[in-house]
This record gives structure tokens, C-alpha cells and sequence, in this order.
């Protein structure tokens, strides 16, 4: 009898060390995909369009809170910087996403819709107010002017807004953000065209 359990306590030796083995390989794999998975935590999404432009309007107003005095304005649809003759749907609900945005705080907005508003000398560089801005201007007793222009890189596109006063084109506020460039971002730039 003691030569037969020497000999199962032989034969289950072997068996139980490869059980442990294997109990203790399945603990850590386990272990390792618990750690894995408990620090798995969802990215917060990039701001939209709408949130960028209430953070700017804000900025505006907190660095000269007297632009509402320079109210009504009016807005230019937002061109690109590359074509400042050319706009997309992107331009088009941006000027419109950023003037509600001031309407919210405080700005008082005229209803205009404009083409051909603003251009830049391609020579100077400077900004230059059209006979047609400065006749909406006067048309709609507007004191000021929104205006923007946006650059598409790799991964954003890059929106630089300001308010400027419609009587001499001094800059009252201004405001640069950055928008993702995802597919929505992607479509509304395909859709170029004057604007």
C-alpha cells in the first residue's frame, strides 16, 4: 500500500503543478484585461461649431465688453483665406453660428444677407470695406461688421472672427478657434463658391 500511494503521489505531482500553472497563468490574463479594461475611458469629444463660436463670442465681449455699444451689426459670410472670393457652406454657417452667438451676448444683429461684402488688396494686405457694406451700412444704420476668414490644415480648420466698426474698420473684437476637420467639417468645405 505505501508503494502504491508513493507511486500516485508520484503521478498527480506532476498534474498538479501543471494545474497550478495554468490557475496562475489564467489569474494574471485575467488580471491583465481587468487593468486594461478599467482604464479604458472614452475620449471627450473635439467643441463643435456651435460651442467654438460661444466661447468666442465671449472672449470678445470679456476683452471690450463696449462692443455691444457698436451694435447693430451685421455679418459678412466667413471666406477663405486662401481664395478671400471664395466661400463654402462652412463660411456660411459660420458667420451665421458666430452671429448668434454675439446676439447672446448682448450684440444686437440686423438680419442681412450680403454678397461680395469684404475683400483684402492683394498687394497691401489690409482690409478694405466694400461700397456694398458701407451702403448696407447705411441702409440698416449698422455700426459694426462681422467678419471672418478660415484655413483648412490637416487636422482643423483654423477660424479667425472680428467685429469691426463699419465707420473706419477699426477692429473691436476678434477671436481665433480651431474646428476638427472630420467628415461634417470635410463636407461643408466642399462646397465652395462665392459667396
Amino acid at each position: 500500500m505505501p508503494a502504491m500511494s508513493t507511486a500516485w503521489a508520484h503521478l498527480t505531482r506532476p498534474l498538479n503543478a501543471s494545474k497550478w500553472l495554468a490557475a496562475g497563468l489564467l489569474t494574471l490574463g485575467l488580471a491583465g484585461c481587468g487593468a486594461l479594461g478599467g482604464n479604458t475611458q472614452e475620449a471627450e469629444p473635439e467643441p463643435d461649431l456651435p460651442e467654438l463660436a460661444q466661447a468666442a463670442a465671449e472672449q470678445m465681449v470679456a476683452s471690450n465688453p463696449d462692443i455691444t455699444r457698436y451694435s447693430p451689426m451685421i455679418a459678412a459670410t466667413f471666406v477663405s483665406i486662401d481664395d478671400l472670393s471664395q466661400s463654402s457652406t462652412l463660411g456660411r454657417i459660420g458667420s451665421e453660428i458666430m452671429a448668434s452667438a454675439l446676439g447672446r451676448q448682448g450684440m444686437q444683429v440686423r438680419e442681412v444677407k450680403m454678397r461680395d461684402s469684404l475683400f483684402i488688396e492683394e498687394n497691401v494686405g489690409e482690409l478694405i470695406l466694400s461700397r456694398t457694406v458701407q451702403r448696407l451700412s447705411a441702409q440698416h444704420d449698422a455700426r459694426s461688421i462681422l467678419m471672418g476668414t478660415y484655413a483648412q490644415g490637416q487636422d482643423y480648420v483654423y477660424i479667425s472672427a472680428r467685429v469691426v466698426r463699419s465707420s473706419d474698420a477699426m477692429v473691436l473684437g476678434s477671436a481665433d478657434f480651431k474646428l476638427e476637420l472630420n467628415n461634417n467639417t470635410r463636407s461643408l468645405l466642399e462646397s465652395q463658391g462665392g459667396f
